[in-house]
């Protein structure tokens, strides 16, 4: 990095789950099914998750508001950061509107740390707020098979290429070419669901097995229920400030060592190597950046709206060797998702600012009941939030440091 240095100061999370009932949480011990969420809240708008995340995250850095003079903001509205802003109040003197799918809170912050590290702005506020699943228990909306027949897309929209089946058809190809198994998959659900019943603000919690992945209603081969994402409402924001302003917050400063972005494609002929994710370049500029080795990360926080995703991005990012994520999932070595990431704990659209709110609490200690530790009972030291938007047509990666 070049410039001032940067750290996270503040990070939060607003009410997460369901947002359209104001019923009281159950408790762990309650009966229920896999399929069952743990965490429905108050009534909530986009809007008002986008504030109550921002005055939380402000909070936990104990900075006032009027030091914000940045923000970045997806999502919502025509023009999101400029209506973000205007409804919390804020005047800000840099704004960032990339909006990139998943990856696009990475990319954010990558923009962000550039702008503070070459004096552009001081603080910025990434924010972000979603009533997705309310929308369509609602009727508001309706669930989207494709993003859309224009321009490119309308030469595959036909033809069936849903959301998913883009996906599944990645994670075909992955098994044929490299031996990986649908076990090998089921893994990596049954993985995120036993971190998400440690966290007590995961929306399901209810262990589950291989067997229960393999024999979930399918959805699109190889995938069942269970490979993919939950559907949830929520929100999170994230504070970024200079150097300067580090001795003057409440928590201890997470350092952005590193980041790195990488668009790839949005029609599937165009994609090279439907086993090679965009991560592949920019993990690789990330940790070159930071000056660090996959090897030194203690968490990984990666976007998994499905199984697949999980274990081509620990490929891609250099973990493991490719056509090795499968083994390296089931020998459980890192830990990956910690909060039960998109497939357990929330995924109410863009949930690449989810990881890196997991990704500072964990470098801090603040992660009860799923906190992870070293070998040795110490905290971890290196961090790694990455995200992937669309159908692995963009990645942003964030290598960060206590």
């Amino acid at each position: 990095m070049l410039g001032r240095s940067v750290a996270v100061v503040g990070v939060a999370l607003a009410d997460c789950g369901r947002a359209d009932t104001a019923t009281t949480p159950s408790a762990p011990s309650a009966p229920h099914t896999p399929h069952t969420p743990h965490t429905p809240h108050t009534p909530h708008t986009p809007h008002t998750l986008h504030a109550q995340a921002a005055r939380r995250a402000l909070a936990d850095a104990g900075l006032d508001r009027s030091l914000i003079d940045g923000v970045a903001s997806a999502g919502l509205g025509t023009l999101a950061p400029v209506e973000v802003a205007e409804y919390l109040g804020l005047r800000p003197t840099w704004v960032d509107s990339t909006s990139v799918g998943g990856a696009t809170w990475e990319v954010m912050a990558a923009h962000a740390a550039d702008a503070i590290a070459a004096g552009h702005a001081e603080v910025v506020l990434l924010v972000y707020g979603s009533t997705a699943r309310s929308d369509i228990k609602a009727g508001r909306r309706t669930a989207n098979l494709s993003f859309g027949a224009r321009g490119p897309l309308q030469f595959e929209a036909p033809y069936g290429h849903t959301l998913i089946a883009k996906y599944a058809m990645a994670a075909r190809r992955h098994m044929h070419q490299y031996g990986t198994t649908r076990e090998q998959l089921a893994a990596v659900a049954v993985r995120a669901r036993a971190y998400a019943a440690r966290n007590p603000e995961a929306m399901y919690r209810t262990p589950i097995t291989v067997d229960d992945v393999l024999s979930a209603p399918p959805v699109a081969d190889p995938f069942t229920r269970l490979d993919c994402c939950v559907r949830s409402d929520g929100g999170a924001a994230v504070l970024l400030a200079a150097e300067d302003y580090v001795r003057d917050c409440r928590k201890p400063p997470v350092w952005i060592l590193g980041t790195g972005e990488s668009a790839s494609h949005t029609t599937m002929s165009e994609w090279q190597d439907f086993t090679v994710s965009p991560a592949a370049v920019s993990g690789d500029r990330a940790f070159r950046r930071a000056g660090v080795r996959p090897a030194e990360v203690d968490v990984a926080e990666l976007y998994d709206a499905f199984t697949y995703m999980t274990l081509v991005t620990l490929e891609d990012l250099g973990f493991c060797e490719k056509g090795e994520g499968g083994a390296f999932i089931e020998a459980g070595g890192l830990p990956v998702n910690t909060d039960g990431g998109g497939l357990s704990a929330c995924h109410p659209g863009m949930r690449g600012l989810f990881l890196l709110v997991e990704a500072v609490r964990q470098l801090r200690g603040e992660a009860p009941g799923h906190q992870v530790r070293r070998a040795d009972g110490s905290l971890p030291r290196l961090a790694v939030a990455s995200g992937t938007g669309g159908w692995f047509c963009s990645s942003g990666t964030v290598v960060l440091a206590r």
